[in-house]
């Protein structure tokens, strides 16, 4: 199943985020369910957030996930949201 994660950073986190960057990109990639990943921007380009496409079993196992990225255990994220999605395009 595909689970779409948006988190947005608290705020005044940048450097949360770029202290923590390298260990999620290495999340990212060794964990096998990610399917696409990309930070969100504001209007002058400056990450605030995450987007994650999940393809996991349920949403049990988003959530196990998301609990353990390396931003979410740092304290980045103001909000994290997980929703079922359908790709079509």
């Amino acid at each position: 199943m595909l689970i779409a994660l948006i988190a947005h950073d608290k705020p005044g986190a940048l450097q949360i985020r770029k202290d923590t960057r390298d260990a999620h990109l290495d999340y990212l990639k060794s964990t096998g369910v990610v399917s696409q990943a990309g930070p969100l921007l504001d209007d002058e380009g400056a990450m605030i957030g995450s987007l994650v496409i999940l393809d996991v079993a349920d949403k049990a196992a988003a959530e196990e996930w998301a609990a353990n990225d390396p931003y979410a255990k740092a304290g980045l994220f103001q909000s994290v949201t997980l929703t079922a999605w359908k790709k079509v395009i």
